[in-house]
């Protein structure tokens, strides 16, 4: 079985007005970016390959992002559930190992991915999300697509760094100082990583 960590993008967001908040059904895929470790390779789907993305993610044991279980797993799953061919597969019933979780139960407060890879991989995001929906809406696929796969491959590399240390260091928001998040290698409780 594959894991797979993943990233989406959207069109809209939650402020827009024909959307509205927490309306996960209203946010409209633009692209899925993905990584899988049995294939040793990222892809990109685009909004009329989510058909596709589904028969990809049926050979899926664990799912790997960064605030997933907030944004993508609830979008992703409302498209699923609309499309004919993917609403058997429950995203929800996958393990699922969100590194923003892991932070917000280790520190109580949430971080930005851009800010956590600064910390811990030594480089910031390129972008924001919110300049993924301008890219689409003009048009400028080619430029969302790598962005989106650049969200993954930070996303494998913090994930790797986790599994393989055993924390990440985060930084607190207000003073900058640094604490470890993490599970000690000798216990159990980093089963999903």
């Amino acid at each position: 079985m594959d894991t797979l960590v993943f990233d989406i993008e959207t069109k809209n967001f939650f402020t827009d007005p024909e959307v509205g908040w927490n309306n996960y059904e209203a946010l409209k895929i633009s692209v899925v970016g993905v990584y899988s470790y049995a294939q040793d390779k990222y892809l990109v789907f685009d909004e009329t390959e989510i058909e596709k993305l589904g028969e990809l993610l049926r050979g899926v044991q664990r799912l790997v992002g960064f605030s997933m279980n907030r944004y993508d797993v609830p979008v992703l799953q409302a498209h699923f559930l609309a499309l004919p061919g993917t609403r058997d597969i429950d995203l929800w019933k996958m393990e699922r190992a969100d590194l923003l979780d892991e932070i917000e139960m280790g520190t109580g407060k949430r971080i930005s991915l851009s800010r956590l890879a600064e910390v811990n991989l030594g480089e910031a995001k390129k972008s924001t999300g919110a300049e993924a929906i301008t890219m689409y809406k003009e048009g400028r696929i080619d430029d969302l697509k790598k962005y989106c796969l650049e969200d993954v491959r930070i996303t494998r590399e913090l994930y790797d760094l986790y599994r393989n240390q055993g924390y990440l260091m985060v930084p607190d928001r207000d003073t900058g100082e640094l604490s470890r998040v993490g599970y000690s290698l000798s216990d159990n409780q980093g089963s999903l990583f």
